[in-house]
């Protein structure tokens, strides 16, 4: 089976042969992202994260310290579930999850969609990890990890995707999280990340398994 980076490769190939405009108009993007050090304020290795209570699909408040009691926590924010590299990284983690659990963690993934938008019934509300809604972009935040999406993103989001960013994050419309992944012990102790502004990049799950075996 294609790793998730070559699947995510053959998405933005894909992308460059159909809208190669647009794709250059993201690799410059990314580039000036890269070049202000986008992400550098993310939490880093050996640091606590920060507390949260967010809603779960059915509205409940899940908080991190409640899944902390069960040992270690996979932190992975996404932008939503109308982004494609998104559903692809989401895809990748539930063919692996076995492999989380077994490891003794539990992972979650944090998306600014509200609770009536991201949590009805589709693909990513129906995968068996847990799924979350930071409606403002706070928890993102807090881990150093918002953007805001610059305006030739959200042009091409409104106009060539029909994406109503507002109404589908409920007043948020251009605040999003950088897609970055946490493994944080039983304590709450960052002991591995993975932040790219790129949207087009995300964590490999046999990274994040492996870095799960290293936490003694």
């Amino acid at each position: 089976m294609k790793t998730l980076k070559e699947q995510t490769d053959a998405k933005i190939e894909k992308g460059r042969k159909a809208k190669p405009d647009f794709m250059q108009g993201v690799d410059d993007i990314m580039t000036k992202a890269k070049a202000f050090l986008q992400g550098s304020d993310a939490l880093k290795v050996g640091q606590k994260a920060p507390s949260f209570e967010l809603p779960n699909p059915e509205g409940k408040s899940i908080s991190l310290e409640s899944l902390l009691e069960k040992g270690p926590v996979v932190v992975t924010f996404y932008r939503g579930d109308w982004c494609p590299y998104c559903n692809l990284q989401l895809r990748a983690l539930q063919l692996k999850l076995d492999d989380i659990h077994a490891s003794g963690a539990t992972l979650v993934a944090i998306s600014p969609q509200v609770p009536d938008g991201s949590m009805t019934k589709n693909e990513i509300s129906e995968m068996k990890f847990i799924v979350l809604s930071d409606q403002d972009a706070k928890v993102a935040s807090q881990f150093g990890v918002s953007w805001e999406v610059p305006e030739f993103l959200i042009e091409h989001m409104q106009v060539d995707r029909q994406l109503d960013l507002e109404k589908i994050n409920n007043g948020n419309g251009n605040i999003l999280p950088i897609p970055a992944t946490f493994i944080l012990n039983s304590n709450g102790i960052v002991t591995w990340n993975y932040v790219n502004v790129d949207y087009r990049t995300r964590a490999e799950p046999d990274e994040i398994i492996k870095a799960l075996k290293n936490i003694s």
